[in-house]
């Protein structure tokens, strides 16, 4: 699994601590400056671990000096009552990092346990599950990197690093040719994909020279219909309503991806809890 840079974690953390102490943690003063105490993080429910990284820079930067000590790794599968980390250190370091570090673990943890869930209905085919930039605003990265070590795969991570040509793009270039070719000549390398709506649009697309090709608002039998007319000749993709009721279906069709914007948008948090003694 590829693991964003540190300065994205680092940006993604410095805002979330920012965020949450503000001028300081009011509470933690409360306890005597001293005190050390021993945490244990653990999972109340089944799910794959996400966000270790995060979580890990998240008492890095509280207080250095907190021990922590990973019994799991990132895409592992937990269950209940099992301990996630041990952490070491004063005490009122380990209350001030909580919340932020819980916070990446369980909405990352959330989004990679979705993901483990629609990976394992479609295991039996070949069909490679992506999800979409329908992502939480500022935790791009991070939930991409989930839905990696949920057994799913990432799409194009912003509008930069790919072309999807849709409906309003191909009316205001003049055509899918006219949009495929001005793609071509402004960047070369990058992975061209074309959305269509009609087997005619199939057409166009495939003579176009694409990399993949989107099939929108396709009907299952007219998914099988474009798999058989494409032969292999151009990877085909299938977006949109997507449910666990049709994902199966879809999957069998033999297209090459489905792209699921729920993966990131309607993933809920893992519930876990941080334990605390302090000595």
């Amino acid at each position: 699994m590829h693991v964003p840079s540190p300065e994205i974690i680092r940006a993604n953390v410095t805002a979330a601590l920012a965020e949450d102490i503000g001028s300081g943690d009011i509470s933690a003063q409360l306890i005597p400056l001293g005190r050390r105490a021993e945490a244990t993080i653990i999972t109340r429910e089944p799910g794959v671990l996400a966000g270790i990284p995060w979580a890990q820079m998240v008492f890095t930067e509280v207080d250095p000096s907190i021990e922590v000590d990973w019994a799991c790794t990132d895409g592992d599968a937990i269950n209940p009552n099992q301990t996630l980390v041990t952490l070491r250190g004063s005490a009122r370091s380990l209350l001030t990092a909580e919340r932020t570090a819980m916070n990446f673990l369980q909405t990352l943890s959330g989004t990679a346990t979705l993901a483990r869930h629609y990976a394992d209905l479609v295991a039996h085919t070949r069909v490679k599950l992506l999800d979409t930039r329908k992502t939480l605003p500022g935790l791009r990265y991070a939930q991409k990197y989930a839905v990696l070590c949920g057994g799913c795969f990432n799409h194009r991570i912003g509008l930069f690093d790919a072309f999807l040509i849709k409906e309003n793009h191909i009316a205001a270039a003049g055509g899918i040719a006219a949009a495929v070719q001005a793609a071509r000549a402004l960047s070369p390398n990058s992975l061209l994909e074309v959305e269509v709506e009609t087997h005619n649009e199939l057409e166009q697309a495939l003579a176009a020279g694409v990399d993949r090709i989107m099939l929108d608002n396709f009907t299952v039998d007219a998914m099988r219909e474009a798999v058989a007319f494409a032969r292999g000749r151009v990877a085909l993709e299938v977006s949109g309503n997507v449910t666990d009721s049709s994902l199966i279906q879809i999957a069998e069709t033999g297209v090459d991806y489905i792209s699921i914007g729920a993966l990131t948008k309607h993933c809920r948090a893992l519930d876990l809890s941080m334990r605390l003694s302090a000595n």
